[in-house]
């Protein structure tokens, strides 16, 4: 079952292009990157699929509902922290929890405060009184206190430190085991690349790609390092049409392996090597391709 359908969707700011035709299907239980550089429609998206915004064309569904005119309905079933996150100053997060609580007309505040305690939030310290960090950290407990079948996250881990981040990836991720959907918008490839399985990639309001981030690793190409056992063994030795030598700096070669890990393997080892390093797929390289074709 798809959560999230988009079918050719569209949203125009008089000549500006919000987005352009975007066709998505998320799947339920998964984790699911929205990626792209600021001003490539996400937030937009994310408006729509909230009804906070009427598409200018195509349409957009959550939970098999009309995301504009049943948004009060799969509202009730979905929490989101925006990318502008902004608390009311003189609420402490426990009154908070209990307002919220009043909007659901759900018990909240027993997973909000288990939620206080993992995060390591005072629930009584006032929003006045917190740091961004903590704001966002607050943000998220309102968003998942009342546990629901989908989560929208925009930007959100924009103020929390890497092990408030590694935390809440945690949660995410035990989240999605129990069949929760998250949608992780961000303009950052390693927090995509950390927590989700899949992405769909954004430029100018338009789908550039949609696949699993397996598939991407698949196509991305890898840092290779030979080092050579003297300068004898260098000479006469032929490249392989699937290696690309960067820079020779005598007898440590650096090169890009353009085709499989395999072929590498077997021909290195009929190589007068003294030592080959390869790194990890180069997932930096294909999104920049994205963005810049």
């Amino acid at each position: 079952m798809s959560v999230i359908v988009t079918e050719r969707l569209t949203k125009r700011y008089g000549r500006r292009v919000g987005i352009d035709g975007l066709s998505l299907s998320v799947p339920e239980g998964s984790l699911f990157g929205f990626l792209g550089p600021n001003g490539s429609g996400k937030t937009t998206t994310i408006r729509i699929l909230l009804g906070f915004l009427a598409p200018g064309g195509g349409s957009a569904s959550v939970f098999g509902r009309d995301c504009w005119r049943e948004s009060h309905i799969i509202k009730a079933d979905v929490g989101y922290v925006p990318g502008d996150l902004r608390l009311y100053p003189r609420l402490t997060g426990r009154e908070a929890l209990k307002l919220f609580e009043n909007f659901r007309r759900r018990d909240m505040r027993t997973h909000g405060l288990q939620l206080a305690g993992e995060f390591d939030l005072d629930p009584d310290l006032r929003v006045r009184k917190m740091s961004r960090g903590m704001r966002q950290k607050l943000g998220l407990i309102l968003a998942l206190a009342h546990q629901p079948q989908l989560l929208v996250l925009d930007e959100p881990t924009s103020a929390l430190d890497p092990l408030m981040q590694a935390k809440l990836n945690g949660h995410l991720r035990g989240l999605a085991s129990a069949g929760h959907t998250v949608f992780f918008s961000s303009h950052t490839l390693s927090e995509v690349e950390e927590l989700c399985d899949r992405v769909a990639i954004l430029r100018q309001g338009s789908l550039v790609a949609d696949e699993s981030l397996a598939a991407l690793r698949a196509r991305a190409n890898r840092t290779v390092v030979l080092r050579w056992q003297n300068h004898g063994a260098v000479d006469g030795t032929r490249i392989p049409t699937f290696l690309e030598v960067n820079e020779r700096r005598g007898l440590e070669w650096h090169a890009t392996l353009t085709g499989d890990v395999m072929e590498l393997v077997r021909w290195s080892s009929h190589q007068p090597l003294a030592d080959i390093s390869i790194g990890q797929p180069d997932l930096t390289a294909v999104f920049q391709r994205y963005y810049s074709v």
